[in-house]
């Protein structure tokens, strides 16, 4: 990872040349402006809120950045513009882009425009060939970020922010790292910092929520399942027939059912709140009713081919240059029949070589932010197993803010009102806006767009 990042570093300047040379277009249509940027094709527009346009596109990468000679892909964004003159904020789930127009809460702050980005190897944004180890990095990455927002410069001058919520909260920070002038302001919600598996996660785990017997509830119904596999097994594959679930990447339903039953209680704490530790069935409850919690918290069949396959670049990510949090299973030691099994190598298809992992990479981000990053703005949920290992933030007009209680789903708005305004009028500030005491309000909108989560893209999807 040395050898990557020292790449990363020397190419901040040359990466710039690689970004089209867009002519800029005067303000008018937006198709006419869009069509002004080379490599950027318009798929197609779609119904968008009173206001506002909303348009799916193609937008020309290299696979490598570094060899820009070397073939390139189609990656995959969408637009939702309201007005050239405003701000625009660059988002980014981390996995694939949702073509459905949602504003996330920094785009809803500034009432601004959101370009959203698919991540690459995500499918269809995917070189092909394909080359794992040398094109999907955090680097290359970044570099598609950058390539983007300086092209989409051209018909959006204003102030420019970048967000994402769980692995797009990483994915915006890297980009901020290797490219630190392309934004205003960056605010990563529920952003891990996986800098080294030092058991953070476990000892985090082990305290997380205000009531000690709703711990002791989940790890009880853990071992029960685990007891009860055959029985509840027989009920999966009933599951399994039904929608022709396969298990070769991880090798079989009963080694998915396991590692399901682990990442539970994670899980739980990730997505659910302190008022459903009520709903954790007890110990010998019907199988059905065992069976439906684990298919809301965690599917014991979440581990199948179908359910990895869209992940498997973050699978990959997390083997090599992510991290990922150490398995809670412990207590669970003597009733596992795969230990040592609930690590991202697992979910990786054999015909995928996976390097050795890189230790250095998340080292590297871990002491650029604390030490030389300005105008971030971090979000935490209290009660977020992802936030057990938070990113630190330097004194250069930097800020992290944690949601008591809160989930996978923290956000600006969940905050006390006097830190929720705060938040507010720093993100307005490197907006370019005036500050307002109202701050975003956690109610029904009649705007015409889904409410927004900070994981919205996230939901239902395995772990991060």
């Amino acid at each position: 990872m040395a050898r990557a990042v020292s790449i990363g570093l020397l190419s901040m300047a040359t990466i710039a040349g690689l970004a089209p040379a867009a002519q800029a277009a005067e303000p008018g249509d937006i198709v006419q402006a869009l069509h002004h940027i080379p490599g950027l094709t318009v798929v197609k527009e779609d119904p968008a809120p009173a206001g506002f346009r909303f348009f799916e596109l193609t937008f020309t990468q290299p696979a490598d950045h570094r060899h820009p000679d070397k073939g390139t892909f189609q990656q995959r964004f969408t637009l939702l513009h309201r007005d050239f003159s405003a701000p625009t904020v660059a988002f980014t789930s981390g996995y694939n882009v949702s073509l459905t127009p949602n504003r996330s809460e920094p785009t809803q702050i500034v009432n601004g425009n959101q370009l959203s980005m698919e991540y690459r190897y995500f499918l269809p944004s995917r070189p092909d060939p394909e080359n794992w180890s040398q094109q999907l990095t955090i680097w290359q990455a970044a570099a598609d970020e950058h390539r983007a927002v300086q092209a989409f410069k051209a018909i959006y001058p204003g102030k420019w922010l970048a967000t994402g919520g769980s692995k797009g909260g990483m994915t915006a920070t890297y980009f901020r790292r290797f490219f630190p002038n392309d934004v205003d302001g960056t605010i990563p919600y529920v952003a891990p910092n996986e800098v080294v598996q030092n058991g953070s996660y476990n000892r985090f785990l082990a305290k997380v929520g205000d009531d000690p017997a709703c711990r002791d509830n989940l790890k009880a119904l853990q071992r029960d399942a685990l007891r009860r596999r055959d029985e509840l097994g027989a009920i999966a594959a009933k599951d399994i027939a039904k929608n022709g679930y396969t298990f070769d990447i991880v090798g079989s339903a009963d080694k998915s059912l396991e590692i399901s039953v682990i990442d539970s209680y994670f899980a739980f704490w990730q997505y659910q709140k302190q008022a459903d530790c009520a709903t954790v069935p007890k110990v010998g409850a019907p199988a059905d009713q065992v069976y439906a919690w684990f298919e809301k918290v965690d599917s014991l069949n979440g581990y199948s081919d179908q359910g990895l396959v869209p992940f498997i670049p973050y699978y990959y990510q997390a083997a090599v240059q992510l991290n990922a949090p150490e398995a809670y299973d412990g207590y669970l030691r003597d009733l596992l029949r795969y230990p040592g099994a609930d690590a991202p190598r697992t979910f990786v298809p054999k015909s995928v070589q996976v390097p050795p992992f890189q230790p250095f990479a998340m080292a590297d981000i871990d002491w650029w932010v604390k030490t030389q990053g300005s105008q971030f703005l971090f979000v935490y949920g209290g009660n977020d197993p992802w936030g057990a290992e938070p990113f630190v933030p330097s004194r250069h007009d930097s800020s992290r803010y944690v949601v008591a209680g809160g989930n996978h789903g923290a956000r600006i708005a969940q905050l006390p009102a006097d830190q929720a305004a705060t938040a507010t009028a720093t993100v307005r500030r490197w907006a370019g806006l005036p500050a307002t005491p109202a701050a975003p309000q956690l109610r029904p909108n009649t705007t015409g767009f889904p409410l927004f989560d900070a994981d919205l893209s996230l939901i239902g999807q395995p772990k991060l």
